[in-house]
């Protein structure tokens, strides 16, 4: 299990090769990165904040959650912090397990959680000054439906 929160970029080819090198006996990866949208338009930044050491903790816990609820090898969960443009990579995810389907759900499940319940605070930059993003009920949503 490998949980990175980081300011720096990261080369999503580097690590998604560096995560399958890691893997024995697997069958599939599943490897999802978000990346920082302009959805409104005129975004000059988002600003991501977080709080060190609570943050880590609350990603190891979903990963271990997933891991009790999948048949999966190895799960990667990377989180970027700082102010991001528009167009880079905010985060990535990767799971290994024997079977398609287990890397899938459990790939899913863990952007599920970290689009709604991570604790990751985001704030945009844009012509009309900073607005923190609120909650959306599409990605609550989808986090039901692993609950329920």
């Amino acid at each position: 299990m490998d949980i990175r929160v980081q300011e720096a970029a990261f080369d999503l080819g580097a690590e998604a090769n560096a995560f399958a090198a890691r893997q024995r006996g697997m069958g599939a990866i599943v490897t999802f990165t978000g990346i920082v949208r302009d959805v409104a338009g005129g975004l000059d930044a988002m600003e991501i904040e977080h709080y060190p050491g609570m943050t880590e903790r609350a990603l190891r816990k979903i990963a271990e959650d997933a891991a009790t609820r999948w048949q999966i090898g190895d799960t990667l969960i990377l989180h970027r912090f700082g102010r991001l443009a528009a167009d880079e990579t905010i985060m990535m995810v990767a799971t290994a397990a024997r079977h398609r389907a287990d890397a899938f759900h459990a790939a899913e499940f863990l952007m599920d959680y970290l689009k709604s319940r991570a604790p990751f605070w985001k704030k945009e930059h844009g012509a009309s000054g900073p607005a923190w993003v609120a909650a959306r009920d599409e990605d609550e949503d989808a986090l039901n439906h692993w609950i329920n």
